[in-house]
C-alpha cells in the first residue's frame, strides 16, 4: 500500500495532519498558553450558571415537592451482565482521545476477557447504593473551533469555541448499560422508532436526514398545492450548557424513571468538575452547577428529554402545517429546533408559544443565530417582521441551514451544495498539501474515500437532486483525481475509477439514496409512514435511472 517512503508518510501524518494538530497562536489577543487556558475556564465556567435565579429557583421547589413523594417505575430486568459489557467494550471506537486519567478505549478493548466481569459487578453496586465514583464525574474540557470560524482567522476569541468535554473511559461504558437498559425511558417524541434492538444506535448515522426528509416532503405538500411555507430555524443559547438539572430530573419523574437510576443521576450531577486543557497549559478544576457535557453518551438523549414538552406543546396549539389531519408545525433534533407555518402570523404565535416553554426550563432563544425563510409561489413577498417576547427581531434570510443541510429561497424545496464543495475541497486540499508527496496513489484514493467523499455527499440523501446537481458533483470528484493522477485524460480518470473501485458520482449518490430510503420505508413512526408511498414513489425512480444508465 505504501511506497519505499512510507514511514516517512506515517510520521508526517501523525505529526502535523492528526495527532498534533496546531492551536491558534492566539486568543482575543492572548498568546501565553496559561493565560489562554484561564480566560478560557473563566468563560465556561460563566457559560455553566443558570440562565436566571428566578426560573432556577422555581425548577428546583418544583423538583423538591415532586421528590418527596416519587416512587418512580419498579423494574428488575436492569441488571448488567459481563456479555452486555463485552459488547459494549468491543464497539468501542479507537483513536479517541484518552480520559483524565490517561486510559482510552484501546487499554479496555485489549483487556475485554478479563474486564467485563469485574465492571459487572461494580456497575450493580453503584445501581443498588445509589453512589457514584468520583472519577466519573471528573472530565477535562478542550476547546474546539465552532465550523463558521476560519482556524487561521486574526481575531479568534473564546467565544469562537465550544468545549468538548473528555470523560472517564469507564464511565462511558457506564453510561453505554444504562442506554441499553433503560432506552424506554429516553424515548422522545423526535426520534422515529425503528424495528432493530437499540434505536439510538441504529439511528446515529440516519436520523438526521430522516427528519430533514419529513420536512421536505411537508413543504412539497404544501408548494405542489400552491401553498407557501414559512419556515424559522431556532438557536438555544448555550443549549447543553444551561441545562438546569432539576428540570433535567422533573423530566424524568414525569416518566417514571425508575428511583434506583434516579438517584444515580441526582448523585452524579450533583458532583461534577472539569477542567481546561491548551496545548500544554492546564486550568484549575471548577465545579458544573448545571448543563451536561458536550460529547457524552447519555448527552443527546437527556437534552432530548429535557425539551420534549416543547413539542407536544405546540402539537396542542394545533398551529402549523397539516398533511391530512397531522399537524407537522415542529421539528427537533437536541438543540436545533425548526418551526413551519402556512402563514406569517401563525408562525409567530408558534415562536411565542415555544419561547414560553422555554422560558419555563430557564433557558433563552438567541434571536442573532435563528433565521426565517418563505419557500413557495410567494417566497420573494415583503414579510412582517417576527420578534421574540423581549421584542428583540428574527431576520428573514434567503437560506437556512438545518441539520448540515441549506436550503435556500425559492418556489419549491431545494438545497445547496455549495458549501458541501468548498469543504470537500478544503479537505483534499489538507490531505495532498501535507501528505500528497509521501504517499501513492491508491493510500490518497483510500484517503479521499474515507475523509473527503463522506463531506462532499452529506445530505444527498434528503435533498433532491437532478441531473445538474449530480453533474457538479462529478466534476468535483474529477478535478481532485486528474491532481492525484497528475493526467487532464478523462480517459484516464475513468481507467482509475475502475482500477481503484471508485463509483462515479452520479451512481455513489443514486446507490446512497437507495440505501437511505430503504431504511426509511422500515421507520415505525406516524409521521414517516404518511410519506412513505413518496419514498416507494423515488425509490423506483432512482432504480429505473440505476437501470437505464447500466
Amino acid at each position: 500500500m505504501l511506497s519505499k517512503r512510507g514511514k516517512d508518510f506515517w510520521k508526517c501524518w501523525n505529526a502535523k495532519f492528526e495527532r498534533n494538530a496546531p492551536l491558534s497562536s492566539s486568543i482575543d489577543g492572548v498568546t501565553d498558553q496559561v493565560e489562554i487556558v484561564h480566560n478560557f475556564a473563566e468563560y465556561f465556567k460563566l457559560a455553566c450558571t443558570n440562565l436566571t435565579l428566578s426560573g432556577s429557583e422555581n425548577l428546583r421547589i418544583q423538583y423538591e415537592s415532586m421528590r418527596r413523594d416519587y416512587c418512580g417505575y419498579a423494574t428488575d430486568d436492569w441488571h448488567f451482565n459481563a456479555k452486555l459489557i463485552d459488547d459494549i467494550i468491543c464497539d468501542l471506537k479507537f483513536g479517541k482521545a484518552s480520559d483524565i486519567d490517561r486510559i482510552s478505549a484501546e487499554h479496555l478493548r485489549y483487556c475485554h476477557y478479563i474486564l467485563p466481569c469485574t465492571l459487572a459487578k461494580f456497575f450493580n453496586l453503584i445501581m443498588t447504593t445509589g453512589y457514584v465514583p468520583v472519577a466519573f464525574g471528573r472530565s477535562y474540557t478542550v476547546p474546539l473551533l465552532k465550523g463558521d470560524v476560519c482556524k487561521h482567522s486574526k481575531s479568534i476569541s473564546v467565544s469562537d469555541n465550544r468545549g468538548i468535554s473528555i470523560s472517564s473511559v469507564i464511565s462511558k461504558v457506564f453510561e453505554h448499560c444504562i442506554l441499553q437498559r433503560f432506552s424506554k425511558f429516553f424515548d422522545t417524541s423526535d426520534v422515529p422508532k425503528i424495528r432493530y434492538a437499540n434505536i439510538w444506535q441504529t439511528l446515529a448515522d440516519t436520523l438526521e436526514a430522516k427528519i430533514d426528509v419529513m420536512v421536505r416532503q411537508t413543504i412539497d405538500y404544501y408548494t405542489s398545492r400552491g401553498s407557501t411555507v414559512n419556515v424559522c430555524a431556532l438557536d438555544l443559547a448555550k443549549a447543553f450548557d444551561k441545562m438546569n438539572h432539576h428540570g433535567l430530573f422533573i423530566k424524568l419523574m414525569q416518566r417514571k424513571l425508575p428511583v434506583l437510576l434516579l438517584t444515580v443521576f441526582e448523585n452524579w450531577f450533583s458532583k461534577c468538575y472539569t477542567c481546561i486543557k491548551w496545548g500544554a497549559a492546564t486550568s484549575a478544576n471548577f465545579e458544573l452547577k448545571c448543563g451536561i457535557r458536550q460529547g457524552g453518551v447519555l448527552s443527546p438523549c437527556l437534552f432530548s428529554v429535557f425539551v420534549d414538552g416543547i413539542i407536544d406543546k405546540i402539537k396542542q396549539c394545533g398551529i402549523g402545517c397539516y398533511v391530512g389531519r397531522s399537524c407537522l408545525a415542529v421539528f427537533m433534533y437536541a438543540d436545533d429546533i425548526l418551526l413551519l407555518a402556512p402563514s406569517v402570523v401563525a408562525l409567530q404565535k408558534l415562536l411565542l408559544i415555544c419561547e414560553e416553554e422555554i422560558s419555563l426550563l430557564d433557558m433563552a432563544i438567541n434571536a442573532s443565530k435563528s433565521h426565517c425563510m418563505r419557500i413557495g409561489p410567494r417566497c420573494n413577498n415583503v414579510c412582517t417582521a417576527i420578534t421574540t417576547r423581549n421584542g428583540t427581531t428574527i431576520n428573514w434570510t434567503d437560506s437556512i441551514r438545518y441539520l448540515g443541510v441549506s436550503v435556500i429561497k425559492s418556489s419549491s424545496f431545494k438545497c445547496s451544495h455549495d458549501g458541501a464543495k468548498k469543504s470537500f475541497y478544503r479537505s483534499f486540499n489538507a490531505i495532498f498539501g501535507k501528505v500528497g508527496r509521501l504517499a501513492s496513489e491508491d493510500i490518497l484514493v483510500n484517503l479521499v474515500r474515507a475523509k473527503c467523499l463522506p463531506v462532499l455527499m452529506y445530505g444527498v440523501d434528503a435533498c433532491p437532486v437532478n441531473k445538474s446537481v449530480l453533474r457538479s458533483l462529478d466534476f468535483c470528484m474529477n478535478c481532485i483525481l486528474m491532481k492525484i493522477f497528475k493526467t487532464k485524460s478523462m480517459e484516464v480518470v475513468h481507467e482509475c475509477q475502475i482500477m481503484f473501485n471508485l463509483s462515479p458520482m452520479n451512481f455513489a449518490v443514486r446507490q446512497r439514496k437507495l440505501q437511505f430510503l430503504r431504511k426509511f420505508i422500515c421507520v415505525d413512526n406516524s409521521v414517516c409512514k404518511m410519506f412513505e408511498a413518496n419514498a416507494r414513489h423515488e425509490q423506483l425512480y432512482l432504480l429505473a435511472e440505476l437501470n437505464a444508465d447500466c
